[in-house]
C-alpha cells in the first residue's frame, strides 16, 4: 500500500493540545502521561523532591514505575508502564555523547524492573517537544501510533491498522508520513519494536535517527529485558516525535561558553588520538573483536572459551572494510565519536527481504560476538545479516546470541535433538540453521517461539521435560536474574564476575567493565580494592543514565597525559568535563563527589525496587558457574596449564596425578568461595547488609530514607 492510502486507514482516537514552554536549565518539569486503556493524555508536573533525588533518565523512570505499579503487577498487566526519559544534559549539541535516553519497565524476562539505555533522536526530541519524560500505561485493543507533535503542540493516539511491524520499513514509512518535506525528515524520530516482539519475551525497541548524509533512517536499540515485548503487548505500533528543528541553546543552559570549551577540547582529542587509541571513527566498538580474542575474553561456544583460531575472520579490520568510511556516523547531533558504524547497500541473502539492498546498523562488538563467536560462527556475512534481522524483527542481539550459545551447547550434549528442535541442527558453527531459527522467531513459528522465552525459562522447561540435568544447565545457562549475559568472558576476572552478577537488572556491562583493570593490569588485587571499584564504577556509570549521556566519550579516547593522573582508570579530566557541563547546564553546585551521591540514591532505590518485586537479596546475585570457571572437562583441559598453575600457586593444591574431575572440583570450591567473599566486601562498601539489602543508616546518609523505602528494608536489617 502507498503511504497516502495507509494514512487514510488511520482513525483518530484522541487528540490533546498542550501549552508548550521552553526548557529551562535542561528541564521542562513536565511529564507526558498516556493511558491507552482510557485513551487519556494528560500533563503531570515533576515534583521538586523527584527532581532533587532522581535527577532524570533512569531515576525518573524508576520513580514513575514505582508509583504506578504494585509488588504483584505483572509485565503484561495494563498497569505496567513504559517510561522514556533523557536528562538535563541530554540534547545539548556542544559536547559528544549527549543523545541518550533511558527506557524503564517491568521486564517479561526478569519479572522485575529493567532499564535500557539507547541513542537516536527520540530522547532529545521528547524534551524539545516539552516533556522530561513520557509515561505510557494501559493497553489498547488495536494497533495504535502515538504522535507527539512539538510543532503544533498536540499529542494524538491514532488507530493504525495497515503499517507493517518490522522496524526498518516502519521507521522509514512514518518518517516519510510525518515529515513536511525531505529537509523535515531530520526532525522526525520513531520508536518501534518489530514482529518478533509479538512472539517472544525478548523484544527490544528501535529508536530512529535520520542520517542526513546518507538520506536514510537508521536505528539504535534499547535492547535489554524485553521492553519491546511490553510495547507490542500494549498494542503500540510506534511512537513518533516531531520538532521544528535543532539549533542553538534549546536546553537554555546557564553557561553555554563553558560547555563549548569542554566540547572543543574533547573534539581535539578525538581528532588527534582516536586513530592510535580506539579507532572508534573507523571501526566503532567492533575494534574490540580482536583485542578480546588476544586476551582470551571473546565468548566462544557459549562462553566455554575466550579465543579461537578462526577469530581472524572477524578481526576489526574485516569490519572496517565493510563499514562505510568518511561519514560522520553520530547517532546524535554534535557527537564526534562517529561510532554508529553502518554497512551500506548490503544485499540480504535470506528471509522475507531476500534480495533487498539495506543499510545494516553495526555490528558493534557485542553483536559481533553474540551473532558470531558465541555460536562458533566466524562469518561476518552471517553476523551482518543476523544483525539486520534482529534489529528489524525487534529482538536484542546480545540476548539472542547468548540464547543461541545455550541452545547449541544443549544440542551438542543431547539435551536437544532434531526431533525437539523441529528439524534444526543447532550444533556450534551451523550458520544456516541458526539463521533459520532467527526467521522462525520473526514469523512466530516452530522452535523459534520456544527460543524466544530466554535462557532462564529454557532451563526450567528442559529440566521439567526430563531432557537434561538441571545442575548442568544451571552451570552453562548464562543468565542472572533472568537476563542473558553480555559478551565478555569473566572467568579470570573476579571483579567482572561481580560487575555482571551483582547488577540490579542483570548481567549487562554498562555498570562495570573491570576486566582490564583486574585481570590485565592487576590494578585491583585485593578484595578491598575490588569492592571499591565495584562501588565507584557502577555508581559513576549510573550517572550517565540520569543525565542523558553516552559513556563512550568518557574513556574510549583518553587525554594524552591520562596515564600520569592519580587514578587513570577514572579518566579524571573527563570526569571534570562532566562536572563542568552539569553545572553549566543546571547552574547547581556540583562536584565529583555529589555525582556519585546522586547515583547512589537512584541505585539504592532500584535495589529496593527489586526487593519490593520479591528479589533484591544475596541469593539473586548468584552467578552461573561458567561465568567463574570451567564447567566441562573440555574447558579445563583447553587451559590446563593455566588452571594447574593456579591450583598450585593460589589454592595450595598439587594437581600432579589428579584426574581432571578432581582438579575441577578443587578449582570450583576455590572460585565459588572467592566470589562469596567478594559479595561480602562489596555489600559492606555499598552500605548494605550481608544479605545485600541497603542499611537504613546508609539510606539516611544519602537522604533516601523515604518512608516507603524504610518500610521495605526494615525487616532485613542486621542486629
Amino acid at each position: 500500500m502507498e503511504i497516502a492510502e495507509i494514512k487514510k486507514g488511520h482513525q483518530l482516537l484522541k487528540s490533546w493540545a498542550y501549552k508548550w514552554t521552553p526548557l529551562d536549565k535542561g528541564y521542562t518539569d513536565k511529564i507526558l502521561y498516556v493511558n491507552l486503556s482510557k485513551n487519556e493524555v494528560i500533563e503531570k508536573a515533576v515534583e521538586p523532591i523527584v527532581k532533587e533525588k532522581f535527577i532524570g533518565g533512569r531515576g525518573y523512570g524508576l520513580r514513575l514505575l514505582w508509583d504506578a505499579t504494585t509488588p504483584t503487577t505483572k509485565w503484561d498487566d495494563p498497569d505496567n508502564e513504559i517510561i522514556i526519559a533523557s536528562g538535563p544534559i541530554g540534547g545539548i549539541t556542544q559536547y559528544s555523547g549527549t543523545g541518550k535516553s533511558l527506557v524503564v519497565s517491568l521486564s517479561p524476562q526478569t519479572n522485575s524492573v529493567i532499564d535500557s539505555n539507547v541513542g537516536g533522536f527520540f530522547g532529545p526530541f521528547l524534551k524539545f517537544c516539552g516533556f522530561d519524560a513520557l509515561e505510557i500505561q494501559g493497553k489498547s485493543n488495536e494497533d495504535v501510533i502515538i504522535v507527539i507533535d512539538g510543532v503544533n503542540h498536540t499529542v494524538e493516539i491514532t488507530k493504525a491498522p495497515f503499517e507493517p511491524l518490522n522496524s526498518h520499513v516502519l521507521a522509514e514509512m512514518l518518517t516519510e508520513m510525518y515529515a513536511d518535506d525531505e529537509k523535515d525528515k531530520k526532525n522526525i524520530a520513531v520508536v518501534s519494536a518489530g514482529a518478533a516482539a509479538d512472539h517472544s519475551l525478548i523484544g527490544m525497541l528501535n529508536f530512529s535517527f535520520y542520517d542526513s548524509k546518507r538520506k536514510l533512517v537508521r536505528l539504535k536499540q534499547a535492547g535489554r529485558g524485553g521492553i519491546g515485548t511490553v510495547l507490542r503487548n500494549k498494542k503500540i505500533k510506534a511512537i513518533v516525535a516531531k520538532i521544528p528543528g535543532v539549533k542553538g541553546n534549546l536546553n537554555n543552559v546557564v553557561d553555554l561558553k563553558a560547555i563549548m570549551e569542554r566540547g572543543q577540547r574533547f573534539n581535539r582529542e578525538m581528532r588527534e588520538l582516536d586513530d592510535s587509541q580506539a579507532e572508534m571513527r573507523t571501526k566503532g566498538t567492533a575494534h574490540l573483536t580482536n583485542v578480546m580474542n588476544d586476551y582470551d575474553l571473546l565468548p566462544v561456544n557459549n562462553f566455554k572459551f575466550g579465543s579461537h583460531p578462526d577469530a581472524y575472520k572477524i578481526h576489526s579490520e574485516v569490519y572496517k572494510s565493510r563499514f562505510t568510511q568518511g561519514i560522520p556516523d553520530g547517532c546524535w547531533i554534535g557527537c564526534n565519536m562517529a561510532c554508529a558504524k553502518g554497512v551500506d547497500n548490503y544485499i540480504l541473502r535470506t528471509g522475507p527481504y531476500k534480495g533487498d539492498s539495506v543499510i545494516v546498523d553495526g555490528p558493534e562488538y557485542e553483536t559481533a560476538s553474540s551473532l558470531g563467536s558465541i555460536a562458533g560462527i566466524f562469518n561476518p556475512d552471517f553476523t551482518i545479516e543476523a544483525n539486520f534481522y534482529c534489529d528489524t524483527y525487534g529482538i536484542c542481539t546480545i540476548t539472542w546470541g547468548t540464547i543461541m550459545g545455550f541452545l547449541m551447547e544443549c544440542f551438542e550434549n543431547g539435551i536437544l535433538n532434531e526431533e525437539r528442535t523441529g528439524g534444526l541442527k543447532l550444533n556450534f558453527g551451523n550458520a544456516d540453521d541458526a539463521m533459520e531459527l532467527l526467521h522462525q522467531i520473526g514469523r512466530g513459528e516452530g522452535f523459534g517461539v520456544i527460543a524466544g522465552l530466554g535462557v532462564r525459562k529454557l532451563k526450567e522447561m528442559f529440566a521439567e521435560k526430563g531432557w537434561g540435568d538441571s545442575n548442568f544447565m544451571q552451570d552453562i545457562g548464562m543468565e542472572n536474574k533472568g537476563l542473558e549475559y553480555s559478551q565478555y568472558v569473566s572467568k579470570e576476572s573476579l571483579a567482572q564476575q561481580g560487575g555482571y552478577a551483582m547488577t540490579n537488572k542483570g548481567p549487562q556491562h554498562d555498570e562495570a567493565w573491570l576486566i582490564f583493570m583486574d585481570m590485565v593490569n592487576n590494578q585491583i588485587p585485593t578484595f578491598e580494592a575490588k569492592a571499591e571499584a565495584l562501588h565507584y564504577f557502577p555508581m559513576f556509570r549510573t550517572w550517565f543514565g540520569l543525565v542523558g549521556l553516552c559513556k563512550l566519550p568518557w574513556n574510549d579516547v583518553e587525554p594524552e597525559n591520562n596515564h600520569e593522573a592519580d587514578e587513570p582508570a577514572k579518566v579524571p579530566e573527563h570526569v571534570d568535563n562532566y562536572v563542568t557541563i552539569y553545572k553549566a547546564v543546571t547552574g547547581k553546585p556540583f562536584d565529583k563527589h555529589e555525582m556519585i551521591r546522586q547515583s547512589e540514591r537512584v541505585y539504592n532505590f532500584q535495589r529496593i525496587f527489586n526487593l519490593r518485586r520479591g528479589y533484591g537479596i544475596r541469593k539473586y546475585d548468584a552467578q552461573p558457574y561458567r561465568a567463574a570457571g570451567p564447567v566441562t572437562v573440555e574447558e579445563y583441559e583447553s587451559r590446563s596449564e593455566r588452571y594447574d598453575k593456579q591450583l598450585m600457586e593460589l589454592v595450595g593444591f598439587d594437581p600432579s596425578g589428579k584426574s581432571t574431575e578432581e582438579k575441577m572440583a578443587k578449582m570450583r570450591e576455590y572460585r565459588e568461595n572467592r566470589y562469596e567473599q567478594l559479595l561480602d566486601a562489596v555489600y559492606s562498601r555499598r552500605g548494605w547488609t550481608k544479605n545485600g539489602v541497603p542499611k537504613i543508616s546508609h539510606l539516611k546518609a544519602l537522604g533516601m530514607d523515604l518512608p516507603e523505602l524504610i518500610e521495605l528494608v526494615a525487616p532485613y536489617q542486621e542486629d
